[in-house]
């Protein structure tokens, strides 16, 4: 059975449409700490539906600057394992984050909201591991789109009434 996109329930919507400037934006900096980001999709409400309203979002995002997205990684958190890894995954893990930040001089950040929660090692490992090859331009523009993914799962989260996940915890 096909997958349908996320629905809005229409008070969730209507709160954050009626909500006040600050609180859009403290909402939205949740999702992404990105104030330009936030101010950009604050200030085009009110929004018709929840697509709408992510559409606005993945614009904001795709025209995030530079220093935009490094503002916005500085307030990213690594990638934590479930408390049941076995301890050489913490390990595997932390070695990759190492040598990832040392590379690209900020977190590695991955939107895991399509992977099933016993794959997620296995995607974040391998993910790693196949973007450390990437030179550093290529890997700006992967991790912008990580950071999008992020906070496109964030806001449906955070627009429904649940708690948008800490900032680099897996999906």
């Amino acid at each position: 059975m096909p997958r349908r996109g996320p629905t809005l329930p229409a008070q969730s919507l209507e709160h954050f449409n009626t909500a006040s400037p600050d609180e859009a934006h403290r909402t939205l900096l949740t999702c992404l700490h990105s104030p330009r980001w936030a101010r950009r999709v604050a200030d085009h409400r009110p929004y018709p539906d929840l697509p709408a309203l992510l559409a606005a979002a993945d614009e904001a995002a795709y025209d995030l600057r530079p220093a935009d997205l490094a503002e916005a990684l500085a307030a990213e958190s690594l990638p934590t394992l479930p408390d049941d890894a076995y301890s050489a995954a913490h390990t595997a893990l932390a070695a990759a984050h190492a040598a990832y930040e040392s590379r690209f001089g900020h977190v590695f950040v991955i939107c895991l909201d399509d992977v099933s929660p016993g794959e997620a090692l296995d995607r974040l490992l391998a993910a790693i591991r196949s973007r450390l090859a990437n030179d550093p331009e290529d890997e700006r523009v992967v991790t912008a789109e990580e950071l999008r993914r992020l906070a496109r799962g964030r806001l449906v989260r955070a627009t429904q009434g649940r708690h948008a996940p800490s900032a680099g915890a897996p999906r």
